[in-house]
């Protein structure tokens, strides 16, 4: 009876081993796209080898689409028209795209898989767009769960954004992680320090490269970096502005508010940073510098939830609750927002609901 069974049991592995021969062959033969061409506004041409993601294709050819996600398709931002060749939408990418967005041919390039020629249309700022090498400086504990990590640039080794972009940041194998992963963050110095970089890094339970970042990187590590990405970004009018930001959210802002020391403003500015206990506020001390810096400034950051221990006198429950106090004239102000979806959602309804433009709120939301 047990050799019947153990000879049962290697007919069945022999057939395995077959069919998964059998599916290399396939591939090789059958999915073996080869060289593809992608034409670029009609006006560039690059060969890649077929198969891949258009937004891993563009990235070898040293074009770098925005992908706050590292390319799993749960982010929406690596989003361009592709004219021709492209397929057929995924159900992966509709619940990104707009129907504007889908008669006008924009994809996921993420989603999209190189198999023949390509005709695409992408912006013409993505070709500023670097991968940077990088030296980790400086890494300062916030928090109990939030770094600031300070990246001097060595090649290329100056940088020019815009206060409010982010970069990718790319965590290479560690531990159990067996490959390469990228993720988006906003960047928290200001522009003018061409040289070098700051991310103000929050640890997600689990999250690959968080975990990196808090675990494995240490001062001396070479890393690299790619970007500048997004149009969060302080326009430049004489409208009152008001900052909504929350966890590492605040790395933009920080970002906005030193940009703005710097070339100097009048505007009237509210900063408001929402928190759960007293551990979770960090770089109050810069915050509040700001009130010597600018005429009509006010910091208030705001407690959900403070710990008895906390001796807490500031304000208290949500950041929406204080808005109106502080709104001069809702239909002349900015609002920069950044932070996570679900504050982003809260904090956008409630501005629209006093009267604040949807087309005057601009945010970065983490997903």
């Amino acid at each position: 009876m047990l050799s019947i069974i153990l000879q049962d049991i290697a007919i069945m592995s022999a057939i395995s081993g077959f069919l998964a021969l059998l599916l290399i062959i396939a591939q090789y033969f059958f999915m073996n796209y080869g060289d593809c061409k992608i034409s670029i506004n009609d006006k560039r041409d690059v060969t890649v080898k077929g198969g891949s993601s258009l937004l891993s294709s563009l990235a070898e050819q040293k074009i770098f689409i925005s992908s706050a996600c590292g390319g799993r398709g749960t982010c929406g931002t690596c989003k361009c028209k592709v004219l021709d060749g492209g397929g057929p939408v995924l159900p992966t990418e509709t619940p990104f795209l707009s129907p504007a967005e889908l008669s006008e041919n924009t994809r996921l390039a993420c989603q999209v898989k190189v198999k023949n020629d390509v005709r695409i249309n992408i912006p013409e700022s993505i070709f500023n767009i670097h991968r940077y090498t990088a030296q980790v400086t400086e890494i300062i504990d916030y928090t109990y769960d939030t770094k600031g990590i300070t990246f001097k640039l060595i090649e290329p080794a100056e940088i020019t954004f815009k206060a409010g972009q982010f970069v990718q940041l790319e965590s290479p194998k560690y531990g159990k992680v067996r490959q390469s992963t990228s993720r988006a963050y906003s960047v928290s110095s200001k522009p003018d320090s061409i040289n070098e970089l700051q991310l103000i890094i929050r640890r997600v339970p689990e999250g690959i490269v968080t975990t990196w970042a808090h675990d494995y990187l240490k001062v001396g590590d070479t890393v690299y970096l790619t970007g500048p990405f997004g149009d969060f970004y302080i326009r430049d009018t004489e409208a009152d502005m008001i900052f909504v930001s929350g966890g590492s959210g605040l790395a933009p802002i920080k970002s906005m508010l030193e940009h703005l020391e710097t070339t100097g403003t009048n505007r009237h500015m509210v900063n408001f940073f929402g928190a759960r206990t007293r551990k979770d506020l960090y770089l109050v001390d810069h915050m509040d510098h700001f009130k010597s810096v600018f005429k009509m400034y006010e910091y208030v950051p705001v407690l959900s939830a403070p710990d008895p221990n906390d001796n807490w006198t500031g304000k208290t429950g949500y950041t929406m609750a204080y808005f109106k106090d502080k709104l001069r004239d809702p239909k002349n102000t900015e609002a920069y927002l950044c932070g996570s979806p679900g504050m982003i959602n809260s904090v956008l309804n409630s501005l629209i609901d006093l009267g604040v433009p949807k087309e005057k709120i601009y945010f970065d939301s983490f997903s």
